[in-house]
């Protein structure tokens, strides 16, 4: 019998957590359909993987790839790392169900321009995907600043009942289209003012629909504390299970609070559904905000609006040259993007090798001078974090970007290598293998990532993608709970 495709003696590490083991794995179509001593098989293409490492395709959980998977559905920033699957729709702002008539509200612009919002309902977004077919797997959460923008005049305020009930229904339409669950960015300003009675009426909605919630929390500083508890609580009234996007300490005089934060993540666990996504980096990259400006740390601006010529500058660089304050000169920037160095590499370090963590890049394609995750978080944390620094084993690295994160977002058959799963696979030279792309020059594409299979099809190799495109998008199929599960305890 002769399969598609007969990947031999490759290193199996297969998503589970467990110890790797050697295997030769065959693919017919877009599914694994053997694993094992298969040499009395032939294919139609075989790869010869001796002394490389095979493990499922990556998932990246955190990104803002919602308009890039159609406008630019190459995907090179992801596949070139591995990713076969992208999480959209983060931080509480998505590309829909959203149809603007005027300016693009702070920060769905890091998602692009006014144009690129032209998907008023999630079933048009899922319509554009399957036409520009990208060569990675789209999975969407819908962006609750995304819906405060259908439904409200402005957003200094907490949305009425009338508007909660448009949201609301316009957030069930999109779960009953595939949407996998909601997520919020209440740090933002755009969505700070929501109280509790707004986000528990939407909550509620996910939970009822299976889905998941995913939240940018109210405050990642000093209040990071009551932040989570607020996010706890919420999950646990709408009965959805919880994912905190890039858990982090953020700002020097929080740093060395991680142990306090991930016994509270702990602790929650027992009882409920949580978890949390982790970035392999010491800054963060979004809008220029206001609030985070403070002298204490190093302010990168990476684009401006009305100041183009000023960006790829620190911030306070800009303000000596125009003899303004910090707090004067990223006005007069604004709307911008900064990357900011605001997190201790011990603290981060911790959240990543905890076993409730995934991996997430939290990138952003469309700022011009990207921050270095973009194109390098997961080789990152395979080569730097867990093959240089032993920081987690390699099995349990490759859990936290495969089946710790299909498992949490309820993408079927995805995360892991068994028999009857889709073939979405990533080959690659531990020894060679490196995340180079810095934060002075930032695009550039990891070393060392042999292969890239995206349902079934060979997708990247050597460093070059394939000109057809396999990528699929992934509608919710299963009810996710938020009873927790053997992780979780």
């Amino acid at each position: 019998m002769s399969h598609d495709l007969l990947i031999r003696r490759a290193s199996l590490i297969d998503g589970s957590g467990r110890e790797p083991f050697l295997a030769d794995v065959a693919i017919d179509g877009d599914r694994i359909v053997a694993i094992g001593d298969l040499g009395h098989l032939d294919a139609r293409e075989t790869v010869e993987a001796q002394g490389l490492v095979l493990t499922p395709g990556f998932i990246d959980v955190h990104t803002h790839d919602d308009t890039n998977v159609i406008r630019t559905p190459q995907m090179l920033p992801k596949l070139s790392q591995g990713v076969t699957t992208v999480v959209v729709g983060n931080c509480g702002i998505s590309a829909s169900p959203v149809r603007l008539s005027g300016g693009v509200p702070d920060p769905m612009n890091l998602l692009g321009r006014a144009e690129d919002f032209r998907y008023p309902t999630f079933a048009a977004y899922a319509e554009a995907i399957e036409q520009a077919q990208p060569s990675v797997n789209v999975a969407a959460l819908i962006g609750h600043t995304s819906l405060r923008s259908q439904v409200m005049d402005r957003f200094d305020r907490a949305a009425s009942d009338p508007e909660i009930a448009a949201m609301r229904e316009q957030l069930e339409t999109a779960l009953a289209e595939g949407a996998v669950g909601m997520s919020s960015g209440l740090a933002y300003r755009n969505a700070y003012h929501a109280p509790t009675a707004e986000m528990n009426t939407l909550v509620e909605t996910v939970g009822r629909a299976g889905g998941v919630y995913t939240t940018h929390l109210r405050d990642e500083f000093a209040g990071l504390p009551e932040a989570m508890d607020e996010a706890f609580a919420t999950a646990r009234h709408g009965r959805a299970p919880l994912v905190i996007s890039h858990l982090k300490c953020a700002g020097a005089g929080n740093w060395g609070n991680a142990p306090k934060a991930l016994a509270k993540l702990d602790d929650a666990a027992r009882s409920h559904g949580v978890h949390c996504d982790c970035y392999p980096y010491t800054a963060g990259s979004s809008t220029l905000d206001l609030g985070q400006v403070t002298d204490e740390i190093d302010i990168f601006i990476t684009w401006s609006d009305p100041h183009p010529e000023m960006a790829r500058q620190p911030l306070k660089t800009i303000a000596e040259q125009w003899g303004l304050s910090l707090m004067d000169a990223a006005r007069r920037l604004q709307p911008a993007g900064a990357v900011y160095h605001n997190m201790s590499e011990a603290d981060m370090r911790q959240v990543l090798a905890h076993p409730l963590s995934m991996v997430g890049s939290d990138g952003l394609p469309n700022d011009p001078h990207p921050h270095p995750r973009l194109w390098g978080a997961f080789p990152r944390v395979l080569a730097h974090y867990s093959r240089d620094l032993k920081l987690l084993p390699l099995t349990e690295a490759v859990r936290k970007m495969t089946g710790l994160s299909a498992t949490n977002f309820g993408l079927t058959d995805r995360g892991e290598i068994r028999v009857g799963a889709f073939a979405d696979l990533v080959l690659f030279d531990l020894d060679a293998l490196e995340d180079t792309a810095t934060y002075t020059a930032p695009i550039a594409q990891a070393s060392g990532i042999e292969l890239v299979v995206v349902n079934g099809m060979v997708s990247y190799r050597h460093g070059e993608a394939s000109e057809q495109r396999a990528g699929r998008l992934l509608r919710r199929q299963v009810r996710l709970s938020a009873r927790p599960s053997r992780t979780d305890s």
